[in-house]
């Protein structure tokens, strides 16, 4: 039977640190702090190796402090005196699909919440936030598993990589990482799905797993649409007991479901997130406008005001979106800018 090394001695890390050194001595006391026990995060089990999953995922944790953006970068680190192990040890635990990588890190996410509001020498009275985004995250390699192209509304153009959504939490004075899923973008083109040729398809490495793995889960949700998942995370957070005041969303997220999802919920929020000053109809007063017909009606009606202290000039409607009461909020910054709109 494999002797574990399961006691990782962070105390050993602040000799590579000096005194004045405060960011870093706070970070490993976090670090400290955290009850990485195997069993409460379901890391029990055997990786075929004598390193202990706990003590592989505190360095794991590590990794950040010491600007080491991957594994490879670790084995050509100062921690390798430290912990001894090769880069395989981390590549056993990462690549293992029954680890509930989701749960684990709402595990330590909701501690390190609890211990910088124990921590605050002052009563946060901010508003709590939950915010939501997407982001490119472009590879080179076209043999990655799921890997297709994207298009960029950044560059503007198509792009290998993928989606990644991502969801935060902001209590007012800190902001912390909820959940993140990657997900790829089919297309209309049926002879080249997610714009590769067969050739590239099947060239990309592919894994099987049991369906009742968490990695099969992680999978699955390449293929959805972001806004399903994005309502997916929103409500395990709210499992998880994360209570916040705003859902904060860009304007590819503001759709019916969503706002029918805030607006039932028991635990009143509001959700405000970018609109499109395009061809969607808003009810006002009767009648259907898009958001270009509106603004222009108030500027009309003299409903425009400008606010001095932020130079913004901006108007309010409330209107019935999809059968929902909603409140548009036009503003500019110059009095020959264009109208911006959030819902």
């Amino acid at each position: 039977m494999l002797q574990r090394k399961d006691t990782t001695n962070i105390s050993e890390l602040n000799d590579f640190f000096t005194s004045s050194e405060k960011v870093c001595e706070t970070i490993l006391w976090i670090i400290r702090s955290l009850k990485l026990n195997c069993k409460r995060f379901e890391l029990s089990g055997s990786d075929r190796t004598i390193y202990g999953r706990g003590s592989v995922l505190t360095y794991l944790l590590l990794f950040p402090l010491f600007q080491l953006p991957n594994v490879r970068a670790f084995s050509q680190s100062i921690l390798v005196k430290l912990f001894g192990g090769g880069k395989d040890v981390f590549y056993r635990l990462k690549n293992n699909e029954m680890i509930p990588w989701r749960s684990l890190h709402y595990r330590v996410t909701l501690q390190l919440i609890g211990l910088a509001k124990s921590r605050s020498s002052e009563e946060t009275t901010g508003l709590k936030c939950l915010i939501a985004d997407d982001t490119d995250l472009p590879k080179t390699g076209r043999c990655i598993e799921l890997i297709g192209r994207i298009w960029s509304h950044v560059s503007n153009g198509s792009i290998l990589g993928f989606k990644g959504l991502f969801l935060g939490y902001h209590d007012g004075k800190s902001f912390f990482g909820l959940d993140f899923s990657l997900h790829g973008e089919k297309g209309k083109n049926e002879k080249k799905p997610y714009g590769l040729t067969p050739k590239q398809l099947k060239d990309r490495s592919s894994k099987r797993r049991s369906n009742l793995a968490d990695g099969a889960k992680r999978k699955s949700e390449y293929f959805q649409k972001k806004t399903d998942n994005l309502l997916s995370m929103i409500r395990t957070a709210i499992s998880k007991g994360i209570r916040f005041d705003y859902l904060l969303v860009d304007s590819w997220f503001v759709c019916d479901e969503l706002i029918s999802f805030v607006l039932g919920r028991k635990i009143k929020c509001h959700l405000l997130g970018m609109a499109k000053m395009g061809r969607t109809r808003y009810d006002f007063n009767g009648q259907s406008y898009t958001a270009k017909e509106l603004v222009e009606k108030m500027k009309r009606n003299k409903k425009t005001k400008r606010s001095r202290l932020l130079n913004v000039w901006y108007s309010i409607a409330d209107v019935y979106y999809k059968g929902n009461y909603v409140r548009l909020f036009f503003c500019k910054t110059t009095h020959r800018g264009n109208w911006n709109v959030l819902l």
